[in-house]
C-alpha cells in the first residue's frame, strides 16, 4: 500500500468567491479530486448545514466537472480531534483559532485517504 499524508494548502475566507479561489488552486496543483467534509449530526443524519454543503458542492461539481471529481467525508469529529491536537501542542487560544479549520480539514482528508488505502 502507498502511504499518503494529507497536507494543508490554505483556508478560503467565506467573504471571498470560493469558486474563483478554487479555480486557482485546481490549476496550480492539478487537482483531480475534492474531498468535502459533510457535517452530520451525532446520529449520522444530515441537517441544515449539510444541505448548505451539498448545495455548494453542486456548484463545485458544475464548475469543475471536466477536471475533478468529488467525494464527501463525515466531518463529525474532525474539529474535536484538531482541537485536542492543538491543546496537546500547548498552543494559545489565539493561535488555535488561526489554524483550527486547516487542521480539521487535514483530519477529514487523512480519514478519507486512510479509508481508500483499506479498499
Amino acid at each position: 500500500t502507498q502511504g499518503l499524508i494529507a497536507q494543508n494548502l490554505k483556508t478560503l475566507p467565506r467573504q471571498d468567491n470560493p469558486l474563483t479561489a478554487l479555480e486557482e488552486i485546481v490549476e496550480a496543483y492539478q487537482i483531480t479530486h475534492f474531498v468535502i467534509g459533510l457535517p452530520l449530526d451525532m446520529e449520522g443524519n444530515e441537517g441544515a448545514q449539510a444541505q448548505k454543503v451539498r448545495k455548494f458542492t453542486e456548484k463545485v461539481q458544475k464548475r469543475f466537472r471536466k477536471r475533478a471529481t468529488v467525494s464527501f467525508w463525515d466531518e463529525r469529529f474532525s474539529t474535536v480531534a484538531a482541537e485536542r491536537t492543538l491543546l496537546e501542542a500547548d498552543l494559545s487560544r489565539q493561535k488555535r483559532k488561526k489554524v483550527i479549520d486547516q487542521m480539521a480539514a487535514s483530519f477529514i482528508l487523512q480519514g478519507y485517504l486512510n479509508a481508500q488505502q483499506q479498499t
